[in-house]
């Protein structure tokens, strides 16, 4: 018995599907994280689909706990606010893992209420600090001559906390000399958040209409 032409494509693709299973969700795809400080909490869309190296390591330091208890350590406003390395209790900086690719090629740029990950120097030196753009910031994005800051997410919810921080009185505390709050911001706990609570959480995309800061102003999030 032979199956007509319209058939034998219609089972053709019935069985491409059960073999392949359901294409992931966009929720499953760039999971949120949820950032409680003592100022208050954020949710940050992790892009995954855009910055797959960058996302898994990212989630990787919050499954593992590591940004509890860490200080927002950088803030300098209308440009970033900067954390998740320096343990709040002693400054120090907590031991991580391997630096890793730096992936600031991937199409995301530093517009407000992105989110990034921090480096020194040396393009490919990020580990676990991040950063989140107060306003626009093209200077951070990668020109054919240089290397850039990585984008891996944005803001999704609590950009006002976000701004908040952005406006603490900073100055010199410890071992830095400028832009360390006077009094300090700390990451309490990062959390994965689940597929119901990531829903309700979810928020506009932040407001890119503040303009960046002359671009002799700019510092690197280092």
């Amino acid at each position: 018995m032979h199956l007509k032409p319209g058939i034998t494509v219609f089972a053709a693709l019935l069985i491409g599907c059960l073999l392949t299973g359901p294409a992931p969700r966009a929720d499953e795809a760039n999971p949120q994280v949820k950032i409680t400080t003592n100022m208050g909490e954020f949710v940050i869309e992790v892009r995954a689909d855009r910055a797959p190296l960058t996302s898994a390591n990212f989630l990787r330091y919050v499954r593992e706990g590591f940004y509890s208890n860490t200080l927002f350590h950088r803030v300098i406003g209308n440009f970033v606010i900067q954390g998740g390395g320096h343990d709040a209790s002693s400054q120090n900086l907590k031991p991580t893992r391997d630096p890793i690719f730096n992936e600031s090629g991937n199409g995301l740029q530093n517009k407000r209420g992105s989110v990034g990950l921090a480096r020194a120097e040396s393009p490919h030196s990020g580990n676990a600090q991040f950063y989140v753009d107060l306003v626009d910031n093209p200077d951070l994005d990668p020109v054919p001559t240089r290397w850039g800051y990585a984008v891996f997410g944005r803001i999704v919810s609590g950009m006002d906390v976000v701004d908040r921080i952005g406006e603490v009185a900073t100055g010199s505390v410890g071992q830095w000399k400028k832009d360390a709050p006077l009094k300090p911001v700390i990451i309490e706990k990062a959390e994965v958040l689940s597929t119901a609570a990531a829903a309700a959480s979810s928020a506009p995309p932040p407001s890119t209409t503040v303009s960046p800061p002359p671009s002799n102003t700019i510092l690197s999030p280092k």
